[in-house]
């Protein structure tokens, strides 16, 4: 049990922040009844304008740039958790505008738009970065490791389930205890009925995909000092993004948090035992799921039903 302990924690740590890459990807769909493709890119495309804000990339070889590194790291990561995923929703809010030819055509053409738009955002990634593996800076506060009952744990993987929770529980506020979030909600079950309540459906949209593609840029940041950062990363997040939504159910938050969760520990679990096996767990969670109940665990009639 003691050997397992520290492989359910790094579990428990993958489905959180999991848990924030599925939250926006399911208000996607729910909303804009379509399949974003290029989430995981969003996502690669926060922890890099997060790796440029840190070093001061941004500036160039310039004085202001030697300025800049002469901020405690802790100052430069705080900035870059607070703008970097701004930046990646603006990305977000960008493919959108170009998304909107294909309303009301059949989903092909947004599932089309948005792979292409992945491969785009990928190169635009290796042009701008590189495409070697970078490794994004991080305070002393949260490197290294700490001794709790007598096993270790990394401190930074602390941090992010502790970050991932705090996350998680302000959209759960934003959407249950805002006029916007019910909005939000609304228009994730009826769009058409919020048209006609007299809110611009197009502002939705494009306020929705803007939320959701920077929940994947913060989630980016978080989670890149554990999975590592390369161009194509975004590839390797968005497959179980897509499954997590499925699993919980198209639409439902806890359903969504809940999934990312169980995936998480499986593959935490797997690992433990049969490395070779671990990603495959998920998959093999989702037929399990899926063949006793096919909306997921806490699905319900979605607009992609109609």
């Amino acid at each position: 049990m003691i050997h397992l302990v520290p492989h359910l924690f790094n579990g428990l740590t993958l489905g959180l922040l999991f848990a924030l890459i599925a939250l926006g990807f399911t208000l996607i769909v729910g909303v804009m009844e379509v399949i974003n493709l290029a989430h995981g890119s969003l996502f690669a495309l926060g922890a890099y304008f997060a790796l440029s804000i840190i070093g001061g990339e941004w500036m160039g070889e310039t004085a202001a740039a030697d300025w800049w590194l002469t901020l405690p790291m802790a100052a430069r990561y705080v900035l870059a958790l607070v703008i970097a995923p701004i930046l990646a929703g603006c990305a977000g809010m960008g493919l959108e505008l170009a998304l909107r030819p294909t309303h009301g055509k059949a989903p092909l053409y947004g599932l089309l738009l948005t792979f292409g738009a992945a491969l785009v955002i990928e190169e635009l990634i290796r042009l701008g970065w590189g495409t070697g593996e970078r490794n994004l800076p991080l305070p002393p506060s949260i490197s290294g490791a700490v001794l709790l009952g007598g096993l270790i744990f990394s401190k930074y993987k602390l941090f992010a389930a502790a970050f991932a929770v705090l996350a998680i529980i302000c959209v759960w506020l934003f959407l249950e205890k805002t006029p916007y979030g019910a909005i939000i909600k609304a228009g994730a079950h009826d769009s058409e009925m919020v048209r006609a309540l007299g809110y611009d459906l197009s502002r939705l949209r494009l306020l929705v995909f803007g939320f959701g593609a920077g929940l994947a840029g913060l989630a980016g940041i978080t989670m890149v000092p554990i999975w590592g950062l390369r161009p194509h990363v975004g590839i390797d997040v968005v497959i179980p993004a897509f499954l997590i939504i499925v699993l919980g159910g198209v639409g439902s938050f806890w359903g969504a948090v809940t999934a990312a969760i169980l995936v998480g520990l499986s593959v935490g679990i797997t690992g433990a035992y049969i490395s070779s096996w671990s990603m495959m767990s998920m998959y093999i969670l989702l037929i399990l799921v899926i063949g006793f109940r096919a909306r997921g665990l806490f699905g319900k009639k979605s607009a992609l039903e109609n």
